[in-house]
């Protein structure tokens, strides 16, 4: 069964500096049909002007993970981490025993496009950890490129939580299958472009929560980029 959340039906925030449209509950828009999915409790799509962005903060006991559409994101944390993030690279922090960060859009010209996703640990109060790697264009075009697995599999960054996320890129006559094993949910991300997935179309900002699909069928994609998370299978986070 695929259940669809369409992008329009997102929450806004925008500051003037932000703007950003919530997936699932977050901040000042809260939606009691809308607080996450198994361990999938953040999905925001944030756009951020030219030198702006969010100042040092904590978080703990979260796994933290951005995904850049477009331009780049400055990283910098209380373990001594700085780096810039850029389209094809993924950056997952593990907030633990607790950490602070900051991120900030380096450009003084161009605007930054990034994915902020939350996952709710296995595990509490660990060490804090950081990790980056790019994937790039091909290593995703026409397929479902693993990114991020408990067990860090196949080059995936590691996540503390049975959870494995999938990236494409489709487009044409371009098509993947994904086979949800029995007793596994799903949840689909369109990031930009739109997608059939098992015949329904979707476009970017629309996400999905499919149980019991059995496989999966993405295709006639245009210009589409997506993510796919493979789930335990729970109704909300926690």
């Amino acid at each position: 069964m695929i259940e669809l959340r369409r992008a329009a039906e997102r929450g806004l925030a925008n500051f003037g500096w932000l703007d950003s449209r919530h997936t699932f509950s977050f901040g000042h828009y809260h939606d009691p049909k809308q607080v996450g999915f198994s361990d999938l409790l953040v999905i925001n799509d944030d756009r951020v002007e030219p030198g702006m962005g969010f100042g040092t903060h904590p978080h703990r006991d979260m796994e933290i993970f951005s995904y850049v559409l477009e331009g780049a994101l400055e990283h910098k944390d209380s373990m001594g981490t700085g780096s810039v993030i850029r389209p094809g690279d993924v950056q997952m922090m593990s907030a633990g025993s607790g950490i602070t960060h900051s991120e900030f859009n380096p450009s003084r010209q161009e605007g930054v496009h990034f994915l902020q996703i939350w996952i709710v640990p296995d595990r509490q109060r660990v060490t804090p950890r950081y990790q980056q790697k790019n994937f790039s264009a091909d290593e995703k075009r026409g397929r479902l490129r693993l990114i991020i697995s408990p067990d860090a599999a196949d080059g995936a960054l590691g996540v503390y939580q049975d959870a494995r996320v999938y990236a494409g890129l489709f487009d044409g006559a371009e098509h993947a299958e994904f086979e949800v094993a029995a007793g596994r949910y799903a949840y689909v991300h369109i990031a930009r472009g739109s997608l059939r997935v098992n015949g329904t179309p979707m476009s970017a900002g629309d996400g999905a929560r499919i149980r019991e699909a059995g496989a999966l069928r993405f295709d006639g994609g245009a210009d589409a980029e997506v993510l796919l998370f493979d789930l335990r299978p729970q109704e909300l986070p926690g």
